[in-house]
């Protein structure tokens, strides 16, 4: 099988090819994680040596306890937190479905996203860029609603292709680059927004349809008309209905 590992460190191993059908170097369904060396507990790490470890390196960005929630995504979490302890700087890829879906859109329509969710919307949950692409991780089951909700929308109709760019939903089947745990020397995946806990909270289909709309509206000044947003009917006969009997 594939090594996961995406190294930037020099002496590490060769990054893994990416998988075709993705975009960018994410990896295919095959990536799930390291196999659990048989009979090596001392290769596990808990989330508090980890923070522990990271704290001492000088230079960290993701918590133990949300490294601990990233690899849950695999299927062996305990042995590739404890690799990933062991190489920090390195990129992983991780399936999507279990843990979290993840959305990709373009750098600049994705960064006009977060900044809305985070200063108008809920908030967001953990947000990486990538290759030119920012990957907005996502509550489960987005990956199967959310384009759904687009096509309603009539997103990418003609007209809209430079507001309102196609997104790449991922979800189960599919696996994406999680950036390091600490930042490398060598450019690659980064960390927007960074998983700080073992419950992060991630924002559902509904919530990024409502930024997908809000950024396509402040990319092209108000004028895409969407119907999250419908044009008032000017001619539309309004009642008082507060004195009814």
């Amino acid at each position: 099988m594939s090594s996961p590992w995406h190294a930037s460190a020099p002496g590490r191993p060769e990054p893994a090819r990416p998988h075709p059908g993705l975009h960018g170097d994410q990896g295919g369904p095959g990536h799930h994680g390291v196999l659990d060396p048989p009979g090596d507990p001392g290769l596990h790490d808990t989330p508090d040596a980890l923070d522990d470890r990271l704290h001492r390196s000088g230079t960290w960005e993701v918590t133990g306890e949300g490294a601990a929630w990233l690899v849950s995504a695999g299927t062996y979490p305990h042995s590739t937190l404890a690799r990933w302890a062991d190489n920090p700087t390195a990129s992983l890829v991780l399936p999507c479905g279990a843990a979290f879906d993840v959305v990709s859109t373009p750098a600049a329509f994705g960064h006009r996203m977060l900044d809305l969710l985070r200063g108008e919307g809920p908030g967001s949950g953990p947000v990486a860029a990538h290759r030119g692409r920012v990957l907005l991780f996502a509550a489960p089951g987005t990956a199967h609603r959310l384009p759904s909700l687009l096509r309603w929308e009539e997103w990418g109709a003609a007209g809209r292709g430079r507001t309102a760019p196609p997104l790449l939903c991922h979800g189960p089947g599919d696996a994406v680059t999680v950036p390091p745990l600490a930042p490398g020397a060598a450019p690659g995946a980064r960390w927007l927004v960074a998983p700080g806990s073992r419950r992060p909270w991630l924002p559902g289909p509904e919530v990024l349809l409502w930024a997908c709309a809000r950024a396509a509206r402040a990319a092209d000044g108000g004028a895409v008309r969407l119907s999250i947003f419908p044009r008032a009917d000017q001619g539309a006969n309004v009642y008082d209905v507060s004195r009814r009997r």
